[in-house]
């Protein structure tokens, strides 16, 4: 489904990816953990194609130089410089950290902007099936998003991703500032969606511990850097990532 080689990104001097290689198949989930300012964000920018637009904005405003290298290869395919609504079309959607709704408009508004690469039959389907495995919702489709919990916002921005027909749906840090009963809410809901949409999963955390048990392969990364990959079993007995992202000993 997609892969990086040898990924490097700079910022400036900074080096924020360094030679990351991940494998992800198609309706696999895959998680990639590490702290904060590890690079996660980053490596999913790297595979939405935002860094592109990022790196065009910050030339144009004299700011630092982003320079990206290695490859990125989705369905067989180099996309390195296809831009981000391109590839978009193709079916890689990100979910991005901190939700960044339109928070002036409502929760429907919000559905419709995500459904701008739908027809209106996939447009109507995709929003049942989004308040059948979020029926919470369908109480606050007319408010405001900005007036929503965190946990109803998260929500909102992955019903808001699917409405764009992902094959490759990319979530950035979905349980950050999340209730323990929210996360278990969103947790399952990316299972579901795995599932039941076929719909292939990347997803990126701090804190591992809720998502391990969904994943069929991760990567830990730090500074940047992968220091360790394995299938869930592997990662769940090893004690190292018992003690930094399962808060064990």
């Amino acid at each position: 489904m997609i892969e990086t080689k040898e990924l490097m990104v700079f910022y400036e001097n900074m080096l924020a990816i360094n030679n990351v290689s991940l494998k992800c198949m198609k309706n696999q989930i895959v998680g990639v953990f590490g702290a904060n300012s590890a690079g996660k964000s980053t490596l999913m920018y790297a595979l939405s194609g935002i860094i592109l637009d990022i790196a065009y904005k910050e030339k144009m405003r004299g700011g630092e130089r982003i320079t990206v290298l290695g490859d990125i290869i989705f369905e067989e395919k180099k996309i390195n410089n296809i831009e981000p609504y391109e590839r978009a079309k193709m079916g890689i959607i990100l979910c991005p950290e901190r939700r960044r709704l339109f928070i002036e408009s409502n929760v429907l508004e919000n559905f419709k902007i995500g459904a701008f690469l739908s027809n209106k039959k996939q447009e109507k389907k995709t929003l049942d099936y989004i308040l059948k495995i979020f029926p919470d919702l369908k109480r606050f489709l007319k408010r405001p998003a900005g007036f929503l919990s965190g946990g109803e916002q998260q929500m909102v921005a992955i019903g808001r991703a699917l409405m764009a027909q992902p094959k490759l749906l990319l979530l950035d840090e979905p349980l950050l500032g999340l209730s323990p009963a929210y996360q278990k809410k969103v947790v399952e809901s990316i299972v579901t969606i795995n599932q039941e949409m076929n719909i292939t999963v990347i997803v990126s955390e701090q804190f591992a511990r809720p998502l391990i048990p969904i994943v069929d392969y991760a990567y830990i990364i730090e500074n940047g850097s992968i220091v360790l990959s394995g299938e869930k079993e592997e990662l769940i007995n090893n004690p190292d990532v018992k003690s930094a992202y399962f808060g064990v000993d």
